[in-house]
């Protein structure tokens, strides 16, 4: 452990923590753009500048790391210029769209000219110019050259979360860009345009748009598969316009394409909302007390007749491990039977290839936790 402190706070941390993690991990707040806690830090936007006793001049709170005895101030006057003149450089080439940007009201470029208190731009705003090729668009993810930032987050988070290596940093200087370096590699799974911080990347599957103050954000589970992962819905006049991942989740905010993308379903007119029982010859919507009642009461016809082994029961492979593991446990007490299957033996079917293949054996023979680490 190493003890420094923070703004006159001594504080703790374990070694090898940089400075913005000691003080996040403390309640002290650091302006940042660049930085993403799941990416490797690189310090490019300079907007986490901090001064370090000892130290002739600022550095980046993201990429130096603590030492005991360390003496570090987050603000004063010299910062707070610092910052402001790393801010004016930066919105050189971002254009002040804000009305019409989909990040208006979220995006984090936005609120730290708020923070930073920047009400005049010293230096005017060059002309927009082309930074990524005009094939990086495609169905689900749109991407607006003129916007980006350069802060490299969905370059990394392709690299190191994804691992796909689908898009990378091209050029130099005033020249580089955003490019893709192989369409192909791309798995469509929207982890770039959950990282942009300031609009550049953003998806495209749903025409409805609506700021954060005018709609709903509500946590669910993901629906398609049985791993769990969380979802945050945003919700405007009743209606799923968006899909988040709350870093809290099982994926830590990651999502696959159907999380992330494959929300239009939810509100289809034809979805259906309710349980659906046949009466004379058509399917009619009824309450869930019904529909139970009509299927305890088949069952019971059932076992009576012709006894538990004449009952089988059919599992999703949507289901999570406890619902089925319920289930389980209602058909062998409740129903007194073992006739149990799941489509999840054929659907499957494909990735146990795959780790056989990978890794010499049908199934991943880590933990969740070994996994990511």
């Amino acid at each position: 452990m190493v003890t420094l402190k923070i703004d006159g706070k001594e504080i703790t941390v374990p070694e090898g923590s940089t400075i913005l993690e000691a003080a996040r991990a403390n309640g002290i707040h650091i302006p940042t753009l660049c930085y993403h806690p799941r990416l490797a830090p690189i310090g490019s936007c300079r907007i986490c500048l901090v001064e370090v006793e000892g130290l002739e001049g600022p550095v980046a709170a993201c990429t130096t790391y603590v030492q005991e005895g360390m003496v570090v101030r987050t603000q004063s006057e010299e910062l707070l210029r610092l910052r402001q003149e790393a801010l004016k450089l930066i919105l050189i080439n971002h254009p002040l769209d804000c009305p019409q940007c989909d990040m208006a009201g979220e995006c984090q470029l936005q609120n730290l000219v708020f923070e930073l208190g920047l009400d005049k731009q010293d230096y005017s705003l060059r002309e927009a110019k082309e930074r990524g090729p005009k094939d990086f668009t495609n169905p689900l993810i749109r991407y607006w050259p003129s916007r980006c930032v350069l802060c490299l987050r969905c370059v990394r988070a392709d690299h190191e979360i994804v691992g796909a290596g689908a898009i990378e940093l091209e050029g130099n200087g005033y020249e580089a860009r955003i490019a893709v370096k192989d369409e192909e590699l791309c798995i469509l799974c929207g982890e770039c345009v959950r990282v942009c911080p300031v609009g550049a990347l953003t998806e495209r599957t749903s025409p409805v748009r609506a700021r954060p103050w005018q709609r709903e954000e509500i946590t669910t589970t993901c629906p398609p598969c049985s791993l769990g992962c969380q979802l945050r819905l945003k919700v405007f006049e009743g209606k799923v316009i968006g899909v988040g991942g709350p870093e809290e989740g099982l994926g830590k905010g990651s999502l696959c394409q159907r999380g992330f993308f494959g929300f239009d379903f939810l509100n289809h007119p034809e979805r259906i909302r309710k349980p659906l029982l046949r009466k004379d010859g058509s399917l009619v919507e009824v309450e869930w007390s019904e529909a139970l009642a009509v299927i305890a009461a088949n069952v019971n016809r059932i076992l009576l007749d012709d006894g538990p082994q004449a009952v089988g029961g059919i599992l999703s492979a949507r289901l999570t491990n406890e619902e089925a593991y319920l289930i389980g446990r209602f058909m062998r007490e409740v129903v007194g039977t073992s006739n149990l299957d799941s489509s999840a033996r054929f659907n499957l079917e494909h990735y146990r290839g795959a780790l056989q293949g990978a890794v010499g054996r049908p199934y991943l023979p880590l933990s969740l936790e070994e996994v990511r680490s």
